[in-house]
């Protein structure tokens, strides 16, 4: 085999473990799914209709619920024809395609979606579909972010090959017991759950950090911080006096909203740094005003021994991410959903990613999806677009063939198992 091919096919079936999904059981297990709640459910329904709702605007049921209610080919135009050249739409296309396609069709189309629907719908009465499909695409471990419910044990619920984070967001709004973030999600009605029920602002910490300290027993390791959905990201030096001032109002006036929850997720930084529990945090679009990267900068600052795995390449930021990632040496890059959102923008981010930052540990990816199928055309767009880059290293002399070798081991599965202590 000539070392190319050698490296390449190595490359092509080398292990991957997915630092971020979104496979909520409810969601991912459902035997409700066939084609059209595949692109309803996925980020290819982003392109239809945005699912979180911009300052003013009115926050509308979200469509992520199973169904197999009847529709036809009208249904699906939308996303194959007039989006067609979206790569959310795309991916999501060669995903089932690879899953439930015959080697001749390389679009599903009006000819064949009848028959692609059928082995779709075939498909969830299998037991342990989900499961095979991964293992077919080497996709060894998975850390999900289920925003329904922060407390998920997902190795009980999805299967030993998972992890998941507690999403903050709920607990950096959490000043009233009726206060919720996005997802709906009350800090209150979690930690009672849980058996805390804070009567104070003090307590309100301490319950977290009990929920903290019980993180690993419910195969939990990392927090993470999607707060940019929900409120600006530039989290200022935390104020107690004014945070504690929140505390149990139905209305907080917006400067005592903004003080809490820049305490909180202060606090929260702080045990992770105690407990070495590292924070996931979203970065670029979502409340696209304010998700700049550089407005995290001053936590990050705050917080050299907390370990933060920034996201999405903070697209369409990539170049400040970072530069931050050379000045910080407590972030680490995770390239989860930027190649989805523009391979070309993916490319150039990580011939520069590759060159900038400061070892060859700090990368990490995921697939960030609700179903199994977008997932795999995920993985399998990211081997390509890997190797792409990698070559191109390697062509121009940059990188020996071993060196790029080592280095995509490291960036599908090597850097996150060091990274979450697995």
């Amino acid at each position: 085999m000539h070392p190319k091919e050698s490296w390449h096919e190595s490359l092509r079936n080398a292990p991957i473990l997915d630092v971020h999904e979104h496979h909520i059981p409810e969601i991912y297990l459902s035997s409700k799914t066939n084609l059209l709640a595949l692109f309803q459910q996925s980020y290819a329904g982003w392109t239809v209709k945005r699912p979180y709702p911009l300052p003013g605007e009115h926050q509308e049921e979200s469509s992520l619920s199973p169904t197999l209610k009847l529709f036809g080919w009208d249904d699906l135009r939308p996303y194959l024809v007039e989006r067609g050249s979206n790569n959310f739409v795309r991916n999501l296309t060669q995903g089932i395609l690879a899953l439930h396609g015959n080697s001749d069709w390389i679009w599903i189309d009006e000819g064949n979606w009848e028959s692609v629907n059928a082995r779709v719908i075939a498909s969830r009465i299998e037991i342990g579909f989900q499961s095979k499909s991964l293992f077919q695409s080497n996709v060894i471990q998975v850390i999900t972010d289920d925003y329904t419910n922060p407390m998920l044990n997902a190795r009980e619920s999805l299967g030993s090959q998972y992890q998941s984070v507690v999403r903050i967001n709920a607990f950096a709004l959490g000043w009233h017991s009726k206060s919720k973030d996005h997802n709906g999600n009350s800090a209150a009605a979690i930690l009672s759950k849980a058996g805390f029920h804070p009567e104070s602002f003090e307590d309100y910490l301490e319950a977290i950090r009990g929920l903290a300290g019980k993180m690993k027993s419910r195969g939990q390791v990392a927090f993470k911080n999607a707060l940019a959905y929900d409120r600006n990201i530039e989290f200022q030096v935390p104020n107690k006096l004014l945070a504690k001032r929140a505390w149990g109002k139905s209305h907080p006036s917006e400067e005592e909203k903004q003080a809490f929850g820049d305490y909180v997720v202060d606090f929260i930084c702080h045990l992770g740094a105690e407990m070495d529990i590292p924070m996931q945090m979203h970065l670029g679009t979502a409340l696209i005003r304010s998700s700049h990267p550089m407005h995290v900068a001053g936590l990050i600052e705050r917080h050299p021994g907390t370990r933060f795995l920034l996201m999405h390449l903070a697209y369409p930021w990539s170049r400040d991410l970072l530069g931050m990632a050379f000045v910080y040496r407590n972030i680490w890059i995770d390239l989860t959903w930027s190649w989805l959102l523009s391979p070309s923008h993916f490319k150039l981010a990580l011939h520069e990613a590759i060159e900038i930052l400061p070892d060859e540990g700090r990368i990490m990816l995921g697939g960030d999806n609700w179903h199994v199928e977008e997932t795999v055309g995920s993985m399998q767009s990211f081997r390509s677009l890997l190797i792409e880059v990698l070559d191109e290293k390697v062509s121009n002399g940059y990188l020996r063939a071993e060196q790029a070798l080592q280095l995509g081991q490291k960036i599908l599965s090597h850097n996150a198992k060091a990274f979450f202590r697995l």
